[in-house]
């Protein structure tokens, strides 16, 4: 008798994150996209953010023993973006087994920043829910692995960067304006211009606000010099 999609699905969680199931259905709708059922992944991706910030906040505070709260704190929102969650996600190949409507695959939700990063949460919430917070946070340090050791200091935000060099050179402080949006409900593009005053400006995209406001501050930046 071959496999069921039930089997295959256990199989998959097992090889991917090292734990099999006792109950499948959080995996399920993990996931699951909203253009597909009611029961999606929203809440499971909402638990999942918050178990990733205490995985990742533990894990730094152990690794980096004599950086202060701030650089610490850099380095986690830097880890724990929607880019790169969905970056562990394509690596981990969560796209083949989403759950999607047609016209939301047409769209390209299968590749889409927005989708991958919150069902990577969701999946999370979902290991958390069967099997503890070991085992999330053993699925955790496995997908970002080097991840978290490759900068050899505390990144600075594009943004963060951005307002310090006004500051320094007397300068008005950073606006940020969404001058276009564009795209279906679940995978929108955002343009935005970031600006100095009337010294300079860039625009940028990106698949959240946040993300085309990031993205256009180092634009801005690269432009300062």
């Amino acid at each position: 008798m071959s496999a069921g999609p039930a089997d295959e699905l256990k199989d998959w969680i097992a090889a991917t994150f090292d734990h099999r199931p006792a109950d499948l259905a959080p995996f399920e709708r993990a996931l699951t996209h909203g253009s597909q059922a009611a029961a999606n992944y929203e809440r499971l991706e909402f638990l999942g953010d918050r178990v990733l910030g205490l995985v990742m906040a533990e894990w730094l505070f152990t690794l980096f023993p004599a950086e202060p709260e701030g650089a610490l704190s850099k380095r986690l929102n830097a880890l724990v973006t929607g880019a790169v969650c969905a970056d562990v996600a394509r690596g981990l190949g969560v796209a083949g087994h989403l759950k999607l409507g047609k016209q939301a695959r047409d769209d390209g939700a299968t590749d889409s920043d927005n989708v991958l990063g919150d069902v990577m949460e969701a999946l999370i919430g979902a290991l958390y829910l069967d099997g503890g917070l070991d085992v999330a946070r053993a699925a955790i340090r496995s997908g970002w692995g080097e991840r978290v050791k490759t900068q050899g200091s505390a990144p600075q935000h594009p943004k963060s960067a951005l307002q310090e060099w006004a500051a320094a050179h007397n300068r008005r402080t950073p606006t940020y304006e969404v001058v276009d949006r564009s795209g279906p409900h679940h995978a929108p593009r955002f343009t935005v211009k970031a600006s100095i005053g009337t010294l300079a400006e860039a625009t940028a995209e990106g698949s959240s606000k946040q993300e085309a406001e990031t993205a256009a501050a180092a634009a801005l930046l690269t432009k300062l010099g």
